[in-house]
């Protein structure tokens, strides 16, 4: 009888053991899920607002704006995850919140959020025999969107640069087209295109070919507002895979790069070459790519959202377009807002000096301006000279060295899952 009492403990402990811990590890690693894709979520919203590219985010009101589209969004991925079988308790933090470890040296530069998702009510099955009838699981997740723009050069460990993928075989010199200046401080990487945000306006700012309607980059011309050089293929190496369906078909490497991903990292301050050669179809292949690229051949890409404003301004969102495939797929989905767009872009800005002097191989990379290429989803003409938006600017300058933050996609604002212990200004 003794040892028929002993083996029913012991029985159920091991069936406690072997299904309520399992139970309880498999919520736990669903908190996880559900907090990691919603703090990636989250930061993802606050590089794509623009928050990091304006040194005034805190003061003019653009951060908390952001910060609370940030929030929305993370809670909506959190709910999306189910934490054994249920939606658990959501709680989102900013930098120096009592609910995020994020420093509060830098949250417009480096603003990061923190996810805690929860349940205190996961029910027990064979732990019932001792009276535990729920446990509780929880787990956190903390993002962050970095731009080196607006760190400070010299701080504790160092200005990080950051190399991101997808960027487009333009290379654009570091001249604002508002002010005629410098977008960036080719030292500090500071942004000094402080109005370019939200813009150019259209029209002699559009973006075109610097090599002139011919295409002949033999002999380059000096340096042009808002005109970009070809990048070389080595440069910039066509991808291979997930190449996007055109119409009409894609022929040439260079415009495979511009409407499919470069997979190769371009970092700042690395050195690239122009494309010096003679392309007299030039114009046509990229307005051909852009208009592939952004779903735009018809008039119906995506386009930024002006619902609150008559000119584009921060926090960003855009609105699907009716050619593009996820509304192709669900016509509802067209005309709603979303955080991400095929025509979101990531153009390299090279030091053009002062502009005087035309440039020579190789050129040095001091920033990045990330692009909303036809911002009103119209189609690009053949002749190239393409609207564009501008929705971040990232700028690293010679100040910044050691291994480059890659990030999580193809803007310039990187944004990636960050330990809490790991936390410290960069």
């Amino acid at each position: 009888m003794l040892v028929a009492v002993v083996m029913l403990f012991v029985i159920g402990a091991m069936a406690a053991l072997s299904i309520d811990v399992v139970t309880l590890y498999t919520a736990r690693s669903e908190a996880q899920l559900a907090a990691d894709g919603a703090a990636l979520a989250g930061a993802r919203v606050l590089a794509n607002s623009g928050m990091t590219s304006d040194p005034n985010a805190a003061s003019d009101g653009l951060m908390t704006n952001a910060q609370g589209l940030a929030q929305k969004v993370a809670i909506q991925v959190a709910q999306s995850n189910t934490v054994g079988g249920a939606v658990g308790d959501i709680v989102v933090g900013f930098n120096g919140s009592t609910t995020s470890p994020c420093v509060t040296l830098m949250p417009v530069a480096n603003p990061c959020i923190t996810v805690q998702v929860q349940r205190t009510d996961l029910p027990t099955f064979f732990a019932r025999i001792w009276g535990r009838t729920t446990l509780t699981v929880r787990a956190s997740a903390t993002a962050e969107a970095y731009n080196p723009s607006n760190v400070p050069g010299i701080s504790v460990g160092g200005k990080l640069p950051v190399a991101p993928i997808c960027v487009k075989p333009w290379l654009l010199p570091n001249i604002d087209p508002i002010s005629g200046g410098a977008i960036f401080d080719t030292t500090s990487g500071a942004i000094t295109a402080t109005t370019l945000l939200g813009g150019p306006p259209p029209g002699p700012t559009r973006l075109k070919l610097a090599c002139g309607p011919t295409g002949d980059c033999t002999t380059l011309p000096k340096p042009q507002v808002w005109q970009y050089y070809p990048g070389d293929p080595v440069s910039f190496p066509a991808p291979t895979t997930a190449l996007p369906t055109c119409n009409p078909v894609l022929t040439t490497a260079y415009q495979e790069s511009v409407a499919g991903c470069i997979q190769t990292p371009i970092s700042c301050n690395s050195q690239l070459n122009i494309d010096m050669s003679d392309d007299d179809t030039r114009n046509s292949e990229t307005a051909d790519a852009v208009n592939c690229l952004t779903h735009a051949s018809a008039g119906e890409g995506d386009a930024v959202d002006l619902t609150a404003a008559a000119a584009p301004s921060p926090p960003f969102q855009f609105l699907v377009g009716a050619d593009n495939p996820i509304a192709v797929v669900n016509t509802s989905l067209a005309d709603k807002d979303v955080m991400v767009s095929d025509s979101l872009v990531t153009v390299p800005v090279f030091n053009s000096g002062d502009g005087t002097v035309a440039p020579s191989n190789p050129v040095q990379i001091v920033g990045f301006v990330q692009l909303f290429l036809s911002p009103q989803g119209t189609a690009t003409p053949p002749n190239s000279h393409m609207k564009t938006t501008v929705i971040n600017m990232a700028g690293c300058g010679t100040v910044a060295s050691g291994q480059p933050i890659l990030g999580n996609g193809a803007s310039p604002v990187a944004v990636r899952l960050i330990s809490p212990q790991l936390i410290s200004p960069p």
